[in-house]
């Protein structure tokens, strides 16, 4: 952008100090599927207050969703320290500290493993969280541990069909060995 020509700014002049607005707007946004458009309404409703919990979730999720894992972490760790008993920002957290999973290296996957069962512990229903932990430890190459978490999965979620494909696939691959 060029100094004549300044980025426009998304945000009506007359929400930018609306907490309930943004928050209400970006949230809809999100769930419309337009992360683009909904990141920065949430930036602006957390930047107003940074310790609500639903916004800093949303903000983050949206970070996620964009692959922005570095600032969905730096939005989430102060929401942990102040609502440890929060499934849902653990479940997010988890998954900003995965990152890209082909990328992820052994602390990244620790992090979120952490994290995740964190979420399980207090949501043992969680969604996806099981499965979430299985696909790192079939990342891992830790058959035992992602027959565990994919089995978990289907006890949260029996008609989790992935889980169950890759359940069968790992079990049907410890009948071939020796």
């Amino acid at each position: 952008m060029t100094k004549n020509n300044p980025p426009k700014n998304p945000i009506p002049p007359h929400l930018a100090a609306n907490f309930d607005a943004l928050f209400r707007h970006g949230t809809q946004l999100l769930h419309r599927g337009k992360v683009a458009d909904a990141t920065p309404f949430l930036a602006q409703a957390h930047r107003l207050q940074p310790e609500h919990v639903d916004a800093g979730i949303n903000l983050a999720g949206a970070y996620i969703l964009s692959s922005q894992f570095k600032q969905a972490v730096a939005v989430l760790e102060p929401l942990a320290e102040t609502a440890p008993d929060n499934a849902m920002l653990w479940t997010n957290l988890g998954a900003a500290y995965l990152g890209n999973p082909v990328l992820a290296r052994d602390a990244e996957q620790r992090r979120a493993i952490a994290a995740f069962e964190r979420a399980l512990a207090l949501n043992p229903a969680a969604p996806s969280v099981a499965y979430n932990i299985g696909l790192i430890y079939r990342d891992r190459r830790d058959r035992e541990q992602a027959i565990h978490w994919f089995r978990r999965a289907i006890q949260a979620n029996p008609n989790d069909r992935d889980a169950r494909r890759l359940l069968q696939q790992l079990t049907d691959a410890g009948t071939d060995a020796p």
